[in-house]
């Protein structure tokens, strides 16, 4: 197959693995009901259900992303893709919540091994002058299975069962692992010959551990004593890394490469911002205006819609533009979006809401495609694996952290009321209050975007 003929397989490989491992996560969220009643699950092991892919994915990150970069990016995305289609399928065949709930870590794993290689494969595979337009197609794919997860995930679920969610995951992993076989083999590792850094990844996936889950159990003292071990872990982690001659992290990336890890920090800011929108809206929608879940989805799929129509047009942008100028416009365009949601009532028309959804879409795309083009294209080839993982981790641990600010407004404001039409005023008072925050923390990305400093200049001196 020649270099050019294999390019459109590439990016239909990666786009469906970009596609599949976060629609399966935002999916699975609206069977979660009917999976606890088949399992009679209690209400913290349901929560496992969704939070175990999370937490896997986030640990295993960054040192399958290494591992790629040392043997062979092709080779972990083939496996990564087998690996979640396969634990997708014995998920149906699980008879107890242990088992169900370890196949869910094996799916965090596998889908750590797409996410850290596919980005680096499209970059490898095409030139400097197209990856913002195929970044583009990449991003929209992500965001669509993100968005419209919970909309397909309740049409499957409620006319065909939750098993179906899974059996659809399998399919669509087959389909990219069978594309991925065709993909020739790379040439030899730029990073071939080093080592790697086991204990340092030990340290790196205990103290992200204990960050996310301690974060998750806040305000309660487990949860300051979980984070209080994650900063420690995490302080040894980075020492580690300073001094070890083929550390896991090249601190070097953050400390001297003000493009990639500003970028890395806008990233982390706009997930932490942006996650719990569509989770708030959904209960908005269905408990304060008393939409049915399959009218709820349609109102949700505006903003996966706008995301796929304009990540491609950004990301072909950031080709010819500065990417933190388009990035910084994005997430501006997010903060306005923000803002409009906290005055959101009762009686709110749902075009307003739909007004906000329009631009919380549009600054997605607009931000997503040119900070994944400049991370990517800030660094050498040796380390397009490892930068791939970066801004995959910067997404899912923006995400947790975007759902703890949630449940903490949550569990301070509702308490132990549950989230109903009778108990609107409790939950649109915590909404507005995390809506307000979210656009805070959003302001300050604008200020990391715009202080990365100039790509293309770099991209000409190298």
């Amino acid at each position: 197959m020649t270099p050019k003929r294999k390019l459109p397989i590439v990016l239909l490989a990666t786009t469906i693995s970009s596609f599949t491992t976060p629609f399966m996560g935002s999916s699975v969220n609206v069977a979660l009901p009917m999976i606890g009643r088949d399992f009679s699950m209690t209400a913290l092991s349901l929560s496992w259900v969704a939070s175990s892919f999370l937490l896997a994915a986030a640990i295993t990150l960054v040192p399958l992303g290494r591992l790629a970069d040392l043997h062979g990016r092709r080779l972990f995305f083939l496996a990564g893709s087998l690996i979640f289609a396969l634990s997708s399928f014995l998920c149906i065949w699980s008879q107890t919540e242990s088992l169900f709930i370890t196949l869910r870590v094996v799916q965090g794993v596998g889908g750590a091994m797409i996410f850290s290689t596919g980005t680096a494969m499209l970059i490898s595979a095409y030139p400097a002058d197209r990856r913002g337009r195929i970044l583009g197609i990449n991003i929209a794919a992500v965001y669509v299975g993100l968005t419209i997860g919970p909309f397909i995930g309740g049409l499957l679920t409620e006319h065909l069962g939750w098993k179906t969610l899974f059996i659809f995951n399998a399919v669509l992993g087959l389909a990219a692992a069978g594309l991925a076989s065709r993909i020739p083999r790379e040439g030899k590792p730029a990073a071939a010959g080093e080592a790697f850094d086991l204990a340092g990844s030990f340290h790196y996936g205990l103290s992200l551990f204990a960050l996310m889950f301690g974060f998750s159990r806040l305000p309660s003292w487990t949860g300051a004593v979980l984070i209080a071990i994650g900063l420690v872990c995490f302080t040894l982690f980075l020492r580690r890394q300073l001094h070890h001659p083929f550390p896991l992290i090249d601190i070097a990336l953050f400390r001297d490469n003000r493009v990639f890890a500003l970028s890395n920090l806008a990233a982390l800011i706009n997930y932490s911002a942006t996650f719990a929108v569509t989770f708030l809206l959904s209960l908005y929608l269905q408990h304060v205006k008393l939409l049915t879940p399959v009218q709820t989805g349609l109102m949700l799929v505006i903003e996966p819609l706008l995301q796929a129509l304009f990540s491609p047009a950004a990301g072909r942008l950031s080709d010819r533009y500065e990417p933190r100028i388009i990035s910084s416009a994005g997430m501006a365009l997010t903060v306005i979006g923000l803002v409009g949601l906290i005055f959101i009532g009762a009686r709110t028309p749902l075009p307003y809401i739909l007004l906000c959804l329009a631009l919380l879409g549009i600054g997605f795309a607009l931000f997503s495609s040119p900070n994944v083009n400049a991370i990517m294209s800030s660094v050498d080839q040796k380390f397009y694996g490892i930068a791939s993982a970066t801004q995959a981790t910067m997404r899912l641990v923006g995400q947790s952290l975007s759902m703890g600010i949630a449940m903490l407004v949550f569990s301070w404001i509702i308490g132990d009321h549950s989230v109903s039409h009778e108990n609107s005023r409790l939950f649109l008072e915590s909404s507005r209050l995390i809506f307000a925050v979210l656009a805070v923390i959003c302001v300050f990305g604008v200020f990391a975007s715009l202080s990365r400093g100039r790509l293309h200049s770099r991209l000409h001196e190298k």
